[in-house]
């Protein structure tokens, strides 16, 4: 059975309509037109291209010509000191969470394979993710900082962020953007006349 796909063009085309806010219209058009050239203002350079590739093996996007950009939403965050209002309290602050296990990261790279995260090959990198994941991880920095939760925090925070893309809005059919008409077809199999038809 094919996977249903749906036409391109459904958000961007809908950004343009009465549907949708002028604040959602404009923070959604910012993440559409982010510059491919993004300076970090939080991290190092250097610690900046490691999150980028860490977050390139945790959501991969080799359909994509132009991948959309994960790493800058969180720099731009730790910059601007923004957090969603809570922590684990097995964690840091989010900007200590973030440079330990970044750190975390490369030791896990220099204990497994005498390297650092970058040079890896794909499947070594992959390697040094599920050891991550799996919560216990080498490395002095995982004696301090819990392996497990940090991963989590992590793969949820680029998740959100690939999702809140409308080009990824867009491969799954999501049009709850297009809200200010409110939605009156809210039974099952029911669907509002702006919501996109599946293809196959």
């Amino acid at each position: 059975m094919p996977v249903p796909s749906y036409p391109a063009g459904t958000v961007r085309a809908l950004l343009t309509t009465e549907h949708v806010s002028a604040a959602t219209r404009a923070a959604l058009e910012a993440r559409l037109d982010a510059p491919a050239d993004y300076q970090p203002q939080f991290f190092a350079p250097e610690t900046f291209a490691l999150l980028a590739a860490v977050a390139a093996r945790l959501l991969p996007q080799p359909e994509r010509e132009t991948a959309i950009p994960l790493a800058p939403a969180i720099d731009q965050r730790l910059a601007e000191g923004r957090a969603d209002g809570w922590r684990y309290d097995a964690l840091p602050p989010d900007r200590e969470a973030f440079r330990l296990g970044l750190g975390g990261i490369q030791e896990i790279a220099q204990e497994l394979f005498k390297n650092d995260f970058l040079p890896l090959n794909l499947e070594q990198q992959d390697t040094v993710i599920n050891a991550l994941a799996n919560g216990q991880p080498p490395g002095q920095t995982w004696q301090e900082l819990d392996a497990g939760r940090f991963f989590e925090e992590l793969l949820a925070e680029l998740t959100e962020t690939y999702y809140a893309h409308p080009l990824a809005q867009e491969e799954i059919g999501y049009v709850g953007l297009a809200d200010l008409p409110a939605w009156t077809k809210i039974g099952l199999n029911q669907r509002e006349e702006r919501e996109p038809q599946a293809n196959g």
